[in-house]
């Protein structure tokens, strides 16, 4: 299905990011897979190519416009054009409201709003070039849309991306560019299970009786920037088991 298309997907060292990049390669795609951990990236690209998929790892920082310029760069360079963005990269900073840093709420604010926001310029810039189109996916969360404790800024850093999808759409519909934005619930990853009654937790408060997999998310993401998803743009999609029909805390 993506066959010839070039993507990149940032904060792809494991997880959901990981996922997406193993599934696209999988399916043809030429794949940049951009992690700020140099261990983790490699370690990532090395697996999609030892399967069989063409994926570069490149390193760094992607809240920074610099290093932003650089990945599409370098996509263009390598592979002679970009169709597919996941601007998947997020920091999560728990915090008491009452209490929380300036240092951390603007951190957030920088990775999750600041990285994605000119990721997707860029990326739109050169879209624009190649007359051709392409697609591009923000990663939300279901705190976009439900309150959660301590998680004030991200949940607002959240919320505000599904709203850059919904507006980019003046500006990117003539350039045949669609932009969308995937809001995962509790979903199992390396890194959520590292604690021990996550798993059971969330099976119990989500409706379809258990947190998504990566599979889970990364589907929705393919269907998202595919063909058969070219004339939906502007959009969120939950992807929670239900959870946010019912909301109850952990």
């Amino acid at each position: 299905m993506f066959q010839n298309k070039t993507a990149i997907v940032t904060g792809a060292g494991q997880g959901i990011g990981f996922e997406i990049c193993k599934q696209l390669a999988k399916q043809g795609a030429n794949v940049l897979l951009n992690d700020v951990d140099a261990q983790l990236a490699e370690k990532a690209s090395m697996h999609i190519e030892s399967e069989g998929g063409i994926c570069i790892a490149m390193v760094g920082d992607c809240s920074k416009k610099d290093f932003i310029q650089q990945m599409v760069d370098t996509a263009v360079k390598r592979f002679g054009r970009l169709d597919i963005v996941v601007a998947n990269a997020g920091i999560t900073l728990f915090g008491n409201f009452f209490s929380y840093s300036p240092e951390s709420f603007y951190r957030v604010m920088e990775v999750n709003l600041g990285g994605s926001f000119f990721l997707t310029q860029a990326a739109a810039n050169q879209m624009k070039q190649q007359a051709s189109g392409g697609s591009i996916l923000l990663m939300s969360s279901v705190t976009g849309h439900q309150a959660h404790k301590d998680l004030a800024a991200y949940g607002m850093s959240k919320a505000a991306l599904e709203m850059l999808a919904k507006n980019l759409v003046i500006e990117l519909s003539p350039f045949k560019i669609n932009i969308n934005a995937i809001a995962p619930g509790a979903t199992l990853t390396e890194r959520t299970l590292n604690d021990a009654a996550y798993e059971k937790t969330w099976s119990t408060i989500t409706p379809i009786g258990k947190p998504a997999t990566v599979t889970d998310i990364a589907n929705a993401a393919l269907f998202l920037v595919s063909e058969h998803a070219k004339h939906i743009t502007g959009q969120s999609l939950v992807v929670d088991g239900g959870w946010t029909s019912i909301s109850p805390p952990p």
